[in-house]
């Protein structure tokens, strides 16, 4: 991970133009080589950035972010460097979920024929470059599936998943690969935006899941 604290402006060139201002910002420069552009405010959102597969270019007075794919641009114009420095991060071991995450995982790797008649696992956890998708399955078809369980989806969920969609579907062994957002609750905001980018949303019940694993029936 590379920290940069600048004073630059940030433009945008490519189906869509913005332009930020001349101000004082956080750069992150990670290591699957994304660049998001902070201000000291907004949380975690960025005011700007461009995902992988994208190349940073750095001249005198200029950085250009390139999209490997797209050919989009992310134009920074740097009239002082602040801070400079980078840190060895390592990989990291995935969000600790809590006893009810954890065991509704558990409960649907055991029968994922909840999804869908046909279904099979083939893993929990299955391990990507930036961490664990909670269960890879196939559909009835043999197309696999990544799902990403939590107890409340929000918005967070949908973009963690489409980041683990975006690199398993550049694994030729493994494309295509579909998406599924499973959990007790869907805020709206995120069926909205799961269902946009093409990613099923299933609600559990996880007193009937439980049941399942009682009785050894569907619900």
């Amino acid at each position: 991970m590379r920290l940069v604290i600048a004073r630059c402006s940030v433009d945008y060139l490519g189906k869509l133009t913005a332009h930020l201002p001349m101000a004082p910002r956080l750069i992150l420069i990670k290591a699957d080589s994304s660049v998001s552009i902070h201000a000291d405010d907004r949380a975690f959102k960025p005011l700007n950035w461009m995902n992988p597969p994208c190349k940073l270019r750095e001249e005198e007075g200029t950085w250009t972010v390139t999209h490997g794919k797209t050919g989009e641009k992310l134009v920074l114009t740097m009239e002082e460097i602040i801070h400079d420095s980078s840190h060895e991060l390592g990989v990291d071991p995935g969000l600790i979920k809590d006893g009810v995450e954890a065991h509704l995982q558990e409960l649907l790797a055991e029968h994922i024929t909840t999804l869908g008649a046909g279904w099979t696992l083939v893993r929990r956890e299955y391990m990507t470059a930036i961490g664990p998708v909670d269960i890879l399955c196939r559909d009835h078809a043999g197309a696999n599936v990544a799902v990403e369980l939590k107890r409340r989806a929000n918005i967070d969920a949908v973009e963690q998943l489409t980041r683990y969609l975006e690199l398993m579907n550049r694994d030729p062994l493994l494309a295509p690969v579909t998406g599924i957002l499973a959990a007790q609750a869907i805020v709206p905001q995120a069926r909205t935006l799961a269902e946009d980018r093409g990613i099923r949303c299933v609600t559990l019940d996880y007193d009937a899941l439980r049941g399942i694993e009682r009785n050894d029936t569907l619900f």
